[in-house]
Parts: structure tokens; sequence; C-alpha cells
């Protein structure tokens, strides 16, 4: 199941734990403020910027044979950095072809919901496909120290989510979206000895029932667009199946072609920093052109990935835009 090829990429990012309109960026990413300013920021001030947010939120535009197609990829936590950002941002919510949803957690979900309502106000009555997996929608929580638990917010049923006008797309096989371009990945497999899920995690079926483990997180999915000429974009919204484990998984689907790049939150901050060696070894491993963390990667992550990795590291922040053109 080999998407179609798009020659151009462009990556909007909406929501992000950070902001950073100050360091220097290379020629292909655009910061916040050359955004503003292109879309008629006049004066900088707290009012016009955008504001982060613990979450994810990326818009992935594929420029293919037959015009742009747009994705939007995860909704951050919340309506009101959704709503901020994308307006400030001159997000046009009538040209979003579909979403996903990465998996069921409440930093990705809960934006979702008011980039709906922005979809149906710019598209009166259109529903757009949500690609959703069956087993996101048990309740979550988090064991304490004490030995309780502090649950998740909620993630929407299909039916609910078809309320807010998308139409649901529940399944846990590979898909293809928008005329091809984009690749919504089946469960990912779990091949290494050391990315194990989100310790402390665990979910049950109903109140009052009990609390089972559940760190492998396996509705956890990723998005894959093939840029021509040079290979697989490959975006990992929060990582929990270890990012490592996602790059394996995407090679195995795509053995025609090379990973030219990974975007996304590689979860390795909290306990997860225990694995951040071996995970940086094994990245180098898939000697990627690109790696753009984001989200939950976590500094000392972050900066361990640029040591190794040199330029190649791009992290991610509210606002950037990145632009992958194709070619030899």
């Amino acid at each position: 199941m080999r998407p179609v090829a798009a020659h151009r990429i462009e990556v909007q990012v909406l929501v992000d734990n950070v902001l950073d309109m100050l360091s220097s960026v290379p020629r292909f990413v655009t910061r916040e403020a050359q955004q503003l300013r292109r879309l008629g920021m006049k004066r900088t001030t707290g009012g016009a910027l955008c504001c982060a947010s613990h979450g994810l939120s990326l818009l992935v535009t594929a420029h293919g044979p037959d015009g742009p197609r747009t994705l939007l990829f995860d909704g951050g936590p919340v309506d009101m950095a959704m709503q901020r950002n994308a307006t400030r941002l001159g997000v046009d919510f009538g040209a979003i072809g579909a979403a996903m949803l990465s998996h069921g957690h409440w930093d990705h979900a809960g934006g979702l919901p008011q980039a709906l309502a922005m979809i149906q106000a710019a598209t009166p009555g259109r529903r757009v496909p949500l690609y959703l997996h069956p087993g996101m929608f048990r309740e979550r929580g988090m064991r304490q120290p004490d030995g309780g638990v502090l649950p998740m917010d909620f993630i929407p049923s299909p039916e609910g989510w078809a309320e807010m006008g998308a139409e649901p797309v529940v399944s846990a096989e590979p898909q293809l979206a928008l005329d091809g371009l984009f690749y919504v990945s089946g469960e990912i497999p779990r091949v290494t000895p050391y990315e194990r899920g989100l310790p402390g995690q665990v979910a049950r079926d109903a109140e009052g029932a009990e609390w089972e483990a559940d760190e492998a997180l396996m509705d956890e999915r990723f998005l894959a667009v093939r840029l021509e000429g040079k290979g697989m974009v490959v975006f990992s919204a929060c990582s929990h199946a270890g990012v490592v484990n996602v790059l394996h998984a995407a090679r195995a689907a795509f053995p025609e072609d090379p990973i030219f790049a990974v975007m996304g939150g590689f979860h390795l901050s909290g306990e997860n920093e225990k694995i951040i060696p071996e995970t940086v070894a094994d990245i180098a491993g898939f000697d990627l052109p690109l790696i753009i963390p984001a989200h939950c990667t976590g500094w000392r992550a972050v900066n361990a990935l640029e040591r190794a990795q040199g330029e190649r590291v791009v992290p991610a922040a509210v606002g950037k835009l990145f632009t992958l053109e194709g070619g030899g």
C-alpha cells in the first residue's frame, strides 16, 4: 500500500509544547513571527502571538498530481489553543479534507472538536473523514505513587465525533486517504526490547470497573507521506510505541522507499529518559536526513539527538512552517 508521491509537503505546527521565535532555522523552515508579519501583523504584541500548550497538532498539506490535499493530524489539548493559533496563522479550514487522531489521549484529542466546528463554519454541512482506532475509547488513567489512579479525560465515541461533523473511519488496518497521498498506519509492532510504552498507564471499560495495565497503547498509529525523489516523511504524534519501533514499521511498510524524515513527539521524557541512549543510537542506524522532535520528546532527548545528529535535527515549535520539496 504505497502512497501517491507528493512533490511538496508543507507542515504547519498548530499546537506544540514550546514557542521559539528567536533560534536560527534552516531555509525550509518559516518561523512564527515571519508568518504573522506576512499575514498582517503590524506590531509585536502578546495578543498577536500564538500560544504553547501541552499537546500536538500538525496541519499537513501534500501537493500531489491533482493539487494540494490537507489533513489535520491531531488537535492539541484544548479548544483555546486550536482557535487562537489557527486563527493567527490564517488556517483555511475549508481546505482540510480529513483528520486523524493518532491515539486516545486528551492532549491530542481535546482541540479536535474546535477544529471540526471551524471546518463546519467554513463549509457548512460538509463531513470530513476522521481516522480513529477502535481501541482508543476506553477510559484511561495514570497510576500514582500512592497506588491510586488519576483518570484522563474521555475520548468521544464515534457517535460523538459524528455529532460534531466528522465522518468516523474506525479501523485498526492501514489505509490511504485523500487521493492516496496520505498513509494511515495500522498497529505498530513492538520489536525493540527497551521501548515498552507509557509506564504507569491503566485503563478500564466502565466506571467502577477495575483498572487494568495499559502501557502498550496499541491504538497508536503513525501518518506517512511520500515525498517525490526523497522518501517517506513519517509523523508520530507521541511515539508511545517507541520512535524506533515506528521507524521499523515504516521501513517494513515501504520497502521501496527510504525514510527521509520523522517528525513528532518521541516521548523520551519522564520515566522514558532512561532509554534515550538506546533510542539515539538506533535512530542513527536509519540514516535519516531530517529529524524533527516535538511535543513530549523532552529537552534531554532533543539535546542528545542534536549532539549525535547535528544539523539533521530541527526542533518543532508553535507557528513554524516546514516546507519540504521533492526532487533528486
